[in-house]
């Protein structure tokens, strides 16, 4: 995991997120643009992610739409935007032609087709979770596999990873926090999933816990375990698309660790509780 606190363009740890991001996924790019009116044209494919501030964009293709954080832009090659106020963004840069049916401003939070859809990292029935762009129609309206994205509200999600072969990278992009939000993560899958060979010394490092702040942009390679907990507003982000099957819970195995070494306390490893009654893989 790596995490770059989004306050300019030319942050070191932007920088390797970027570089080993594409390294891990050819065609692919991401680049912050910060406090600026104008995204000059490029010849490549891109999707604007809303970090801060609002107004009205217009397009070079003579498309308007208001905009505020949480929304996203599809900018085909060629085109730009200019706006009437500064705003900072995300941009992905993605191999593969944007749809062109569906919206050019997806906004989550004034679009009727997106709709609260608990799940994933957000299970409560009163959840925040609305998808932009998604895998499968039976789950939000606007379909695009090469890139997917979901605006959530995480309170306590489950212990999960993506796989090395067959999964995706995903990012956090932390729009509002509790004082209480973090993510919990894991370099250290293989162990987790052999309780019985843990021991209790492994165990105090098995677990990262990391505190979270508006502006984070967190990179979740695959392979990597996380857990988002205690309050955190994201841009999900999924590379290339979240693939079905992919996402592999490990709750199970850690309160099967803690059982196994009857660890009790502050040394016994946090997991989401509902998660660990039974394997979950979706």
């Amino acid at each position: 995991m790596v995490i770059a606190h989004l306050v300019n363009e030319n942050s070191e740890q932007l920088e390797i997120i970027r570089s080993t991001f594409r390294k891990s996924n050819p065609g692919y790019d991401l680049t912050y643009s910060h406090l600026k009116k104008i995204i000059e044209p490029q010849q490549v494919n891109r999707i604007i992610f809303i970090q801060s501030g609002g107004g009205t964009a217009n397009l070079s293709t003579k498309l308007s739409s208001k905009f505020s954080v949480g929304d996203i832009i599809l900018l085909n090659k060629g085109e730009s935007m200019e706006t009437d106020s500064l705003f900072s963004c995300v941009i992905f840069t993605v191999p593969e032609k944007l749809p062109t049916n569906i919206p050019v401003f997806i906004r989550p939070d004034w679009d009727p087709n997106i709709t609260d859809t608990p799940g994933g990292c957000a299970t409560e029935t009163n959840a925040y979770r609305r998808i932009l762009l998604t895998w499968k129609d039976k789950v939000g309206p606007y379909i695009f596999k090469s890139l997917n994205a979901h605006r959530v509200r995480i309170m306590d999600s489950f212990s999960h990873y993506h796989p090395e072969e067959g999964g995706f990278d995903e990012f956090y992009l932390v729009q509002m926090v509790q004082p209480t939000a973090r993510i919990i993560t894991s370099a250290q899958v293989g162990l987790i999933e052999d309780p019985e060979g843990v021991t209790k010394d492994q165990t105090k490092t098995l677990l990262q816990s990391t505190v979270l702040s508006v502006g984070d942009l967190v990179y979740l390679p695959r392979g990597i375990m996380h857990r988002g907990i205690g309050g955190v507003l994201a841009q999900v982000i999924t590379v290339p698309g979240f693939i079905p099957g992919a996402e592999i819970g490990v709750d199970h195995h850690i309160r099967r660790i803690n059982d196994e070494l009857v660890l009790e306390g502050s040394d016994r490893l946090p997991y989401n509780e509902e998660a660990s009654i039974a394997p979950i893989i979706r």
